[in-house]
């Protein structure tokens, strides 16, 4: 318990501390943006970090083990928010999003915003405090950085199209 304690001080310090990894922009205006019904946000909360989550499809099972590196007792309260005028497009999970970031997985207790934006069709992915303050590891390979973001959103095609994970229920 002490070394996982141990081990997500340095990550959190690490992430802090290497920034301007981001892919995408900083959506200056996610609070206004459309607050969506997903399974994920059913539920309210990621799973802590103790539970039990083998039964779970292996993209939750990832994503908890992913998050739990962040923050030991667990990523807690989240929302998911689209860009008003990328609704249509994430409701129908069609992709061909436009240019600029698009949907954000918010993260309330740790005041953690995963943003996924797109440039030229392709996805990117950046992590930013919620005052825009761009965490995104530099290390594009770390915990919080874009590559760590893209093998889900990208390696688990039953849940994410065009790199949006999640649908509306």
């Amino acid at each position: 318990m002490i070394e996982r304690i141990l081990v997500a001080a340095v990550v959190l310090l690490a992430a802090f501390t290497a920034r301007a990894g981001s892919e995408v922009p900083f959506p200056a205006d996610w609070k206004g943006w459309t607050a969506v019904d997903t399974p994920l946000t059913g539920i309210g909360a990621l799973p802590g970090c103790e539970a039990d989550v083998s039964a779970l499809p292996p993209i939750y099972q990832e994503t908890v083990e992913t998050y739990c590196a962040v923050r030991p007792e667990g990523p807690g309260a989240v929302a998911v928010l689209v860009e008003p005028g990328s609704v249509e497009k994430y409701r129908t999970r069609s992709g061909g999003f436009a240019d600029g970031s698009r949907m954000v997985l918010h993260l309330k207790d740790l005041g953690l915003l995963f943003v996924t934006g797109y440039n030229g069709g392709k996805a990117g992915y950046g992590v930013f405090k919620e005052d825009g303050t761009d965490v995104t590891d530099a290390n594009p390979d770390g915990i919080l950085g874009p590559n760590t973001c893209r093998v889900c959103h990208s390696g688990y095609s039953a849940f994410c199209v065009d790199g949006q994970c999640g649908a509306v229920q």
